[in-house]
Formats: C-alpha cells, sequence, structure tokens
C-alpha cells in the first residue's frame, strides 16, 4: 500500500503543517506502509503525475489551498482517494461566517458577530459587547486574532486581522472554558478542555510544549459532556465533513456550549488536540492514522 502524505503548502500554517505531516509519515511508515512526502509549496501540479501512483493521499496541510477546497478539487480530478473534506464542505468550514450562519440557522448556539468584508473599514458593531473577538475569517492556528477591550482597540485589531485575510470575522467573546471536540469516522470522542499560560490559546501556546494544560476528558458533568459531543458530531454532520475534523467551542458559565469554528484538518503534531481525545479513548497515534486511513479507502 503506498501512501502520499502531502504536507506543507505556502499558507501561514505552513510550519505546522510540516510537524503534522512528519508525525503521520513516520505512523505510515511503523504502519508497514510505503510512503511518498509531497510537499505543496509550488502547488500540486508539479508532481500531478506522482501523485497518482498512491493508494491514497493523507492530506496534512493546514489552511490555505489544502484545506479551501482547491487540493481536493485537483485530487478528485486526478481521481485520487485523500482524507478528510471533499471540496464542498471545505469551502464551508474553512469560511467561519458561513459556517457560523448554518449554525446559526439549525439552532445550535454561536456568538453574535459581524463580518468585515474587504472593502469595508467601519464595522457596525452596535449589537455586539465588549470584549470581542477579531480575527481573520479564514485563518487558524489563532494567526491574526486579537480580544479586544473597548472602542479604542478595534481598528488595531483590524488591521492586524487583515495582513492574513481580506474578510475579518468580529463576534462577541464568551466569557467561560474553552473546549473542543474530535470526531472520528462518526464518533464524537472525549471533550478536551484547554487551558492556557497567555491570556488566549494563541500560537505560541497551540505549539510550545509546556504552555498550555489540557484536561481530557474534561471535568464536565457527565450528562452536558455528552450533549456537547452530541453537539459536536451534529455539526460536523450538518457541515458535510467526512473522516475526522475537530468542533471547537465555549462552555459558558451556564454549562452551555458556543460553537466557534470547526477544522477538518486539525493538528496532527504530538501537541495537536485530536491525537489528545484519541488517546484518552485509548486510540494511540498510530492506530488514529490507521483508522482515517482505512475509512478513507
Amino acid at each position: 500500500m503506498r501512501i502520499g502524505v502531502l504536507m506543507g503548502g505556502d499558507s501561514s500554517e505552513r510550519n505546522v503543517s510540516l510537524k503534522s505531516g512528519l508525525a503521520i509519515v513516520n505512523a505510515c511508515r511503523e504502519l508497514g506502509y510505503k510512503v511518498i512526502e509531497f510537499d505543496s509549496k509550488e502547488g500540486i501540479d508539479s508532481f500531478s503525475e506522482e501523485i497518482k501512483t498512491v493508494n491514497l493521499v493523507f492530506n496534512a496541510l493546514h489552511g490555505g489551498d489544502g484545506e479551501n477546497g482547491t487540493i481536493s478539487s485537483k485530487l478528485n480530478n486526478l481521481g485520487v482517494k485523500y482524507t478528510g473534506s471533499n471540496k464542498e464542505a471545505s469551502v464551508i468550514c474553512i469560511n467561519k461566517h458561513v459556517s457560523k450562519e448554518i449554525v446559526k440557522k439549525n439552532n445550535y448556539l454561536t456568538p453574535d458577530w459581524v463580518i468585515l468584508n474587504k472593502d469595508e473599514n467601519d464595522p457596525d458593531i452596535s449589537n455586539l459587547s465588549f470584549p470581542l473577538v477579531v480575527k481573520p475569517n479564514s485563518e487558524g492556528s489563532t494567526i491574526g486574532l486579537s480580544i479586544i477591550q473597548n472602542e479604542s482597540e478595534v481598528m488595531e485589531a483590524i488591521k492586524l486581522a487583515k495582513n492574513y485575510d481580506d474578510n475579518i470575522l468580529i463576534e462577541s467573546f464568551i466569557k467561560g472554558r474553552e473546549i473542543t471536540v474530535g470526531i472520528i469516522d462518526g464518533k464524537s470522542y472525549p471533550i478536551v478542555e484547554i487551558i492556557p499560560s497567555h491570556e488566549i490559546y494563541d500560537y505560541e501556546c497551540k505549539y510550545t510544549k509546556g504552555l498550555t494544560d489540557y484536561i481530557c476528558p474534561a471535568e464536565i458533568e457527565e450528562k452536558t459532556s455528552k450533549t456537547i459531543q452530541k453537539i459536536a458530531l451534529e455539526i460536523h454532520k450538518l457541515l458535510k465533513c467526512r473522516h475526522y475534523s475537530r468542533v471547537d467551542f465555549r462552555l459558558d458559565e451556564d454549562d452551555k456550549p458556543w460553537f466557534l469554528e470547526i477544522n477538518t484538518h486539525p493538528g496532527m503534531t504530538e501537541t495537536s488536540l485530536l491525537p489528545k481525545s484519541a488517546s484518552a479513548s485509548g486510540l494511540d497515534f498510530n492506530s488514529l492514522v490507521n483508522k482515517i486511513i482505512n475509512k478513507a479507502l
């Protein structure tokens, strides 16, 4: 069995993708697969013939073309099977505004928000109350994100976010706990609570050992946990994701989960959340990788 691991790319999450890709490569080799590594920094056209020789592509790209439907569309055109969501789901899920609209329409809680489009510079935030979260609409890994406390900080936060995306999401900050739910092969896995040493779970906290505490399973009353896991799986299905995903929430002071976003290609590094969740249910990293491969095949 030949597995192609697609990693790197040219998005702002390139370095994280390379780490995910390397971990997946090592797991695949330990599982006995023949592995070919592909770095799509220049796009996949340069190795489109070679990639057609593999039985499956494990898409370890984060952000950009790897997660917005571009790569999945090209792999479809090449007739190559691949892990993760297809083009339709990818286009929806990378767009926080669109995914929140769908989730809200289906009566799940999500923080109130406004979208600031490319040619707009003066957002109407009169219906929102501080603190606010300002972030690029289509970025991951908390890149370009700010939590602001008053009106005087709005424009600076927008300026930062616009370094990474033309469209900016501004949403109400939900006071409470940061949690995430892994979905693998149609099943919700144990909830992870994230307790960063910084004010927010930023890029440094995500990818530096020791800067964040993770509690898994999260210390949440069993009935509430099951409800959250049920909601996460329903959202995964609602947004037409496949194989695996990770659904991020804020859990408010009344133990109500507020949907933030869904990750169709969650991190697969040693500090990543999906492997932590899988491990808590007895699924080690190699078994997790193998489970995703088998589902995609």
